[in-house]
């Protein structure tokens, strides 16, 4: 019959104080008068009236999983998996390149810049071309006719060049 106080007990038993003290709390061990336990009675008690420690079941998400000792096979897995899907993207813009499917930013860039220039440039070539005529008009519906069918030719042409 040992006497012990209630950190030794703990200590006698491996668990922590609060464990002891909830155990006297909910009944399941008693003390003596003096607050102190009887580790022998205490130990009969807290077998008797403890119920056996189940750990937690607690579900763990696929990031923990991954995260879960360092780098395991999951993460080997999903790194070769990302590897190998950039290799085959880079695979098939070579292959779109080279059948002539896709073409070069800066090319692009260059050929429509061009083709706005070439655009911009018969737009403002319009009242060049038809200011006599304008002048000579004293008709206004006339003008507008002349006007509309200029700037109609110059989008015409634009769209032609296009296809």
């Amino acid at each position: 019959m040992a006497i012990m106080s209630l950190r030794q007990y703990a200590r006698h038993r491996g668990v922590a104080l609060s464990a002891v003290q909830k155990a006297i709390q909910s009944g399941r061990i008693l003390t003596l008068a003096d607050g102190k336990v009887d580790s022998d009675a205490a130990d009969a008690e807290w077998e008797r009236n403890t119920a056996p420690y189940a750990p937690a079941v607690t579900r763990r998400t696929n990031e923990e999983e991954d995260d879960a000792g360092g780098f395991g096979v999951n993460q080997y897995t999903k790194a070769r998996a990302v590897r190998e899907h950039y290799i085959a993207r880079i695979a098939k813009i070579d292959f779109e390149e080279r059948v002539g499917k896709l073409v070069s930013k800066d090319e692009m860039q260059v050929s429509a810049f061009n083709k706005f220039r070439q655009f911009r440039d018969q737009l403002l070539n319009i009242p060049d071309r038809v200011a006599a005529m304008l002048a000579a008009e004293s008709d206004p519906s006339k003008v507008y006719e002349i006007l509309a069918t200029e700037i109609r030719k110059a989008l015409n042409e634009f769209a032609d060049s296009n296809s």
